[in-house]
């Protein structure tokens, strides 16, 4: 293979913040980055969680930093961007990955709820990519990677508030890569199907924390029976398309939903 091909994945020098790293999706992104060079500022409400992301990171040879990030507290996106910029020396990846689930019928879905899940999924993504655009627009460069979901094609119960908070995200997406495309900044999202993670282990979990294995293997397999790969994604399935998405490989590439899901949703 061309090694100029392999370059383009190449992320040595650069910097990047994941909101969400602790776990799941966030963590397997912070990874990814790291081992393709990039110095990462690990974030998360859960500071335990991006802290033990970080000291991961920093066995494998990477620079990595963790610090505790609330995405819906006003000012905090912009004082952890300062941070990057500050500790790390730049800005050239900015991953939006922190969210949350939380599943009612429109009729049982209460204003609370409605506004948490606005508030972690749509308005912790507005500021994070608010933030990072500023910094990136001065610079003249820098991708913005945002979390949808593939909630955004596929209409399902129980899940109203999270798929509008998805799907408002993509257009956030669309409309701030028309913005900043001029100034040398991408800006894409990603879509994933099911990925087994804490944030969807909910299907299976007690009330106590424990796990009926039973159940989790008939979740699963039914999961993977919906989709025409008849697979359940992992996080570093979806970790690879946030890695395209930052990296060189991708530098054509603005204002587009990427959805490693399974087949489960083939939009035009």
């Amino acid at each position: 293979m061309n090694p100029e091909a392999l370059a383009a994945f190449d992320l040595t020098g650069r910097v990047a913040v994941v909101t969400g790293a602790a776990s799941g999706i966030g963590r397997a992104s912070a990874e990814l980055l790291g081992a393709a060079g990039a110095a990462v500022l690990c974030a998360d409400l859960d500071l335990d969680g991006a802290q033990s992301t970080a000291a991961q990171l920093a066995e494998a040879g990477t620079r990595a930093l963790a610090r505790r990030v609330d995405v819906t507290g006003a000012g905090e996106l912009d004082a952890l961007v300062d941070a990057a910029v500050t500790d790390l020396g730049r800005l050239d990846v900015m991953a939006n990955v922190a969210g949350i689930i939380l599943q009612a019928p429109v009729v049982d879905f209460d204003d609370d709820a409605f506004d948490r899940i606005m508030a972690v999924n749509l308005t912790g993504v507005f500021r994070g990519c608010r933030a990072a655009a500023r910094v990136m627009s001065a610079q003249g460069s820098g991708s913005i990677v945002n979390m949808a979901s593939a909630a955004i094609d596929t209409p399902s119960p129980g899940l109203a508030g999270y798929g509008m908070a998805k799907a408002a995200v993509v257009q956030l997406t669309r409309v701030l890569a028309t913005e900043m495309g001029p100034l040398g900044v991408r800006v894409n999202a990603v879509a994933p199907g099911f990925v087994e993670t804490a944030m969807t282990s909910r299907r299976f979990v007690s009330t106590d924390g424990t796990v009926d294995e039973a159940h989790r293997q008939a979740v699963l397999d039914a999961v993977a029976r919906s989709t025409p790969l008849r697979m359940v994604g992992r996080p570093e399935d979806i970790a690879h398309a946030v890695l395209y998405l930052a990296s060189d490989a991708s530098r054509f590439v603005t204002g587009q939903i990427v959805r490693p899901n399974g087949g489960v949703a083939m939009p035009w």
